[in-house]
């Protein structure tokens, strides 16, 4: 299926092949794809009489470039096409199922709700009712999420289905469970399939990552370069590997890579708080001024997708307890789950509010979800409130998961 060299065990071989070979990528290929679509039906498709099976086409397309190019302002070109379809056709369930999509790529999770239950079929869709178990899962609903994938798997066994499945046990600490589903995922995938394969192989990866097995994190990206050649997406989740093995500087040519085609402000915090690693203040301070300030202008346009960002931002670099407060709290009213909860409870641990942080940080914990990090901030909590044990415990547990649970990693 492939006939590229094998990477070598350094890991990093296979992505600069694909960076100086002349030959087109998947990526490249499938991009021209898409841009020659869009471009055949751009100039009609919005005219009226609408047609819907040509408007609703390019809708998809546009929703698939921005998804491809990570371009989230891209997003409102699909979305504004989808406005201006809906205006002239009404409630189509296609429509709304790919405005549902966009609003909660963006975060915007009560507009998610309110594009599902605009259509009757679309509540009813198997493809509506995974994306609602998705926002249950954002929501904190979490054994609505669980029952919800299981009936749809007992249903029909899906490969995006079982990877929301794996995803949800992952997130529990059934890391073998999560496991053999993402295996049965791939298995589900046909040969046409192969970005779908390559992103399965990436959260494969990322599954080992966080465990602190980072060969076999290399081995599954590796796998995913090889299925579907040069997505930025792949290279992004080498450099955090990089960073985290200590390769600092493969790591930054990595990402430099990776934000000369993807700028956006998230890579270049990660860049930033690669350099801090690093000890270089300098590039360090110029990466993380510049994200804050993309953060900020974000919304200060009312969009609320990096709300997290700032939120960790504030507390985990510029230690700025009142600032982490504000975005953390902002974060914490779309969505309370264990990651906004945690996020609030180390925002005031910064802002030295350490008995309300404890206070939320229990009910993140009590969400059942068992990550490293998460155990980390949790001990720290509690070294700082009160010396009841608990802080050596959950730093022990965090230990247990990961020894590495320290190194360079990427808030996602």
């Amino acid at each position: 299926m492939d006939t590229d060299p094998p990477a070598t065990a350094g890991g990093t071989d296979l992505f600069q092949v694909r960076i100086m070979s002349n030959k087109k990528t998947d990526f490249d290929i499938e991009l021209e794809r898409i841009d020659q679509g869009i471009a055949e039906l751009e100039d009609n498709a919005l005219q009226l009489p609408i047609d819907r099976v040509k408007i609703t086409k390019l809708a998809y397309l546009q929703y698939q470039r921005a998804s491809l190019m990570g371009n989230l302002d891209e997003l409102n070109v699909a979305d504004n096409t989808l406005g201006h379809a809906i205006q002239h056709l009404g409630r189509d369930g296609d429509l709304y199922f790919l405005k549902a999509n966009i609003h909660f790529k963006v975060h915007r999770l009560a507009d998610v709700e309110q594009d599902l239950k605009a259509s009757t079929d679309l509540t009813q869709s198997a493809q509506g009712r995974a994306l609602k178990a998705d926002l249950d899962f954002q929501q904190g609903r979490y054994e609505a999420a669980r029952g919800e994938y299981e009936a749809l798997i007992e249903e029909e066994r899906t490969w995006d289905t079982l990877a929301r499945l794996a995803y949800f046990n992952f997130k529990m600490g059934d890391f073998e469970g999560a496991d053999r589903l993402y295996d049965e995922a791939v298995d589900e995938l046909t040969a046409k399939e192969m970005r779908h394969y390559s992103w399965v192989e990436l959260q494969r990866g990322v599954v080992d990552l966080t465990q602190g097995h980072y060969e076999k994190a290399r081995e599954h990206y590796q796998r995913a370069e090889r299925a579907y050649s040069g997505h930025w997406m792949v290279q992004e989740h080498v450099a955090e590997l990089l960073g985290a093995e200590g390769k600092n500087d493969e790591a930054e040519a990595m990402y430099r890579g990776v934000i000369a085609r993807v700028p956006r402000p998230d890579f270049q915090q990660a860049l930033g708080e690669l350099y801090l690693s690093m000890g270089k203040t300098t590039e360090a301070n110029d990466c993380l001024k510049r994200a804050e300030a993309a953060f900020l202008e974000s919304a200060q346009r009312g969009e609320v997708h990096y709300y997290h960002h700032l939120a960790d931002l504030y507390a985990d670099v510029f230690e700025n307890g009142a600032e982490a407060v504000k975005w953390a709290e902002k974060d914490l009213e779309l969505r309370r789950n264990f990651s906004t909860l945690a996020a609030m409870a180390w925002a005031l641990y910064r802002a030295g509010e350490f008995s309300k942080a404890l206070e939320l940080m229990d009910e993140s914990l009590a969400s059942g979800v068992k990550d490293a990090r998460l155990f980390r901030v949790a001990g720290m909590i509690h070294k700082a409130f009160s010396p009841n044990g608990k802080a050596d415990r959950y730093l022990q547990m965090a230990a247990a998961i990961n020894p590495h649970y320290e190194n360079f990693h990427v808030h996602r």
